[in-house]
Order: structure tokens, then sequence, then C-alpha cells
């Protein structure tokens, strides 16, 4: 009798590491701008920045978990920063946009997509 089931498929190490990356920085980013929280009034972008930050954690725990949405998360998360560096210095957008880079090679390459697609098999019994 033939049974299907979703096989575990090993993380690369890639998607580990991005993860994590945008874990640590989501938190710290988020340790960070919860001291606007104490200024009276609000800076009119602080929860705007809050969110971002919330994103980026979000981001990155579900893509540990391989969810293939959290993956494109993440890049349209960075791809936003790459834009809003636009505004601030030409190295600020050039390192945004190489991280970019490096991130969606290792995160649309073959071991990747598998990894966040899972596979389907058939055993034999």
């Amino acid at each position: 009798m033939f049974r299907h089931f979703r096989t575990v498929m090993k993380r690369p190490i890639a998607v580990t590491i991005i993860g994590l990356v945008f874990i640590a920085a989501g938190a710290l980013g988020l340790a960070y701008h919860l001291s606007e929280l104490k200024a009276f009034p609000l800076p009119k972008d602080a929860a705007l920045v809050l969110f971002l930050r919330v994103l980026a954690i979000v981001g990155g725990v579900f893509m540990l978990r391989g969810q293939n949405w959290a993956r494109w998360l993440t890049v349209l998360w960075l791809a936003s920063h790459v834009v809003l560096s636009i505004w601030h210095s030409m190295q600020q957008t050039i390192a945004h946009a190489v991280m970019l880079l490096i991130m969606v090679f290792f995160l649309f390459r073959r071991e990747a997509n598998g990894y966040f697609r899972g596979s389907r098999v058939e055993p034999m019994e």
C-alpha cells in the first residue's frame, strides 16, 4: 500500500544563517527603537519602524520553519531597505543592494527551493 508523506528536508545552512540574522536584526532594532516610545509625542514613524522590526523577526522565524511566504517577506523587507537607503547615502544603498543580491542567491538555490517547497514521496511497503 502506498502512503503520501512529507519528507523532512534538511535546512540549508545559508537559510539558517539568513533566518537567524533576520531574527537578530529585528530583535536588536526593536530593542533599540522601543526607547522612542518614551518620547511624547511619539515620533510619527515610530509605529512603522517597530512594525518593520517585528516583520523581520516573523520572517526569520518562519523561514527557519520552512515557510515559503517568509522567504518572500524577508526578500521584500531587505528590498525596501535598498529603496529607503537611496535617501541616505550611496554607500548604504550599495551595501543593502549587495546584501539583497547575496540573500536572493542563497534563498533561491536548488537546495533552498527544495527546503521551502518540501517534497512528496511514495514509499513502497
